[in-house]
């Protein structure tokens, strides 16, 4: 075996479901190795799903994560959960066993899932919505039913996937989707979905493994607000990677997955809650705000680490702009700015997103706390 598959069989929870955006596990795992001796308090305010977290956890210290997305969110918390494979699947038919009250009656959905998946899928949604706090089972349960969700159809007898062909990452949306399937006679596999989530997670070694996290420790929240912060002090190391300026879509991406969380059946392009793209001056103006939270909650000294890159569409420049809002927040001395094709070695953030993905350069920004 390769030590490249390996090394994914080991971190395999780390891929416990596909994401639009992501930065490689390399990035933090040698970030947080550097400074270990320092026993570090982790902080990504940018979180996604969760891989600085995940990063922290494997080499046993505290983390604390916050992103706007409830999809995010809901992936980063499962991984600082520990649970058994056995009292995950049981808590899953438990609820797949459930009536449901309502099932979608749009055209899209009932050729994106089988019948009776889309029945198993829309009891297990209602029973993890009706909890009150989410548990190590459930929370690991509902992340790898995201990932899931949808994704292509393949060869054999065991699908990974509950829907018809769609993308991993994200979600198509219902017109060009029903298109698509029309066009090709395309109809959605009739799975067991606790089956496919049990396949999926019986690949994951350290399910149970310590050391675990607070699943507190993970919010969906708004890190340019300052009570986003409320539960951390002395943080001595932050880990993140903001929105890449002109990315605003990551909800409307997203949206079959909102759903699974309680969003609405269509796709809400009113929803805008993350870092302004109206303009460049806006854009540093809010990552400044997140710098200056996070610098009254870290101890002098404190190390920024941020994987920031532009779009090609956008017009910007990732440097500028990265440089811009320090210079605005005050607080943090920036040290280096290295091109994360040659930086603390791992896969780029635009190697994950296609080939005819519009990202271009990126770069890793060092800063420490004045």
């Amino acid at each position: 075996m390769s030590s490249a598959l390996a090394y994914n069989k080991e971190f395999a929870f780390n891929a416990i479901c596909p994401y639009y955006t992501m930065f490689p596990l390399e990035y933090p795992m040698k970030i947080i190795r550097k400074h270990r001796e320092d026993d570090p308090v982790i902080v990504d305010p940018f979180c996604g799903r969760g891989t600085t977290l995940y990063a922290a956890r494997r080499l046993g210290f505290t983390s604390f994560g916050f992103d706007t997305s409830p999809i995010a969110a809901a992936i980063a918390q499962a991984k600082l959960a520990s649970a058994r494979l056995d009292d995950i699947v049981s808590l899953g038919r438990d609820l797949v066993s459930t009536p449901s009250s309502k099932m979608p009656d749009t055209q899209f959905f009932k050729r994106a899932f089988s019948s009776k998946t889309l029945k198993q899928l829309c009891r297990l949604r209602e029973g993890l919505l009706a909890e009150s706090r989410p548990t190590h089972e459930s929370a690991i349960l509902r992340a790898a039913a995201l990932g899931c969700l949808h994704g292509p159809l393949v060869g054999g007898d065991s699908p990974s996937y509950f829907s018809n062909q769609m993308p991993r990452t994200f979600s198509s949306k219902p017109a060009y989707s029903l298109k698509f399937w029309r066009e090709r006679e395309m109809l959605p596999p009739d799975v067991d979905i606790m089956d496919v989530i049990k396949k999926k997670l019986a690949r994951i070694s350290d399910l149970s493994s310590d050391p675990f996290g607070r699943l507190s420790n993970v919010k969906c929240s708004d890190a340019r607000i300052a009570a986003s912060y409320r539960n951390i002090q002395d943080a001595s190391l932050v880990i993140t990677s903001p929105p890449y300026y002109g990315m605003r879509t990551y909800v409307q991406d997203q949206w079959l997955r909102m759903w699974f969380l309680g969003g609405s059946e269509d796709v809400d392009y009113s929803v805008d809650d993350q870092i302004c793209h109206s303009g460049h001056d806006a854009f540093v103006t809010d990552l400044a705000k997140v710098w200056k939270n996070l610098s009254k909650h870290c101890q002098d000294g404190a190390h920024l680490y941020v994987r920031f890159g532009t779009l090609a569409s956008a017009k910007s420049d990732a440097k500028v702009l990265m440089r811009r809002s320090i210079e605005e927040c005050g607080e943090w001395k920036l040290l280096s700015v290295r091109s994360a094709d040659t930086a603390h070695a791992g896969k780029r953030q635009a190697d994950y997103m296609g080939q005819d993905s519009t990202a271009a350069d990126e770069f890793d920004f060092h800063a420490i706390l004045n």
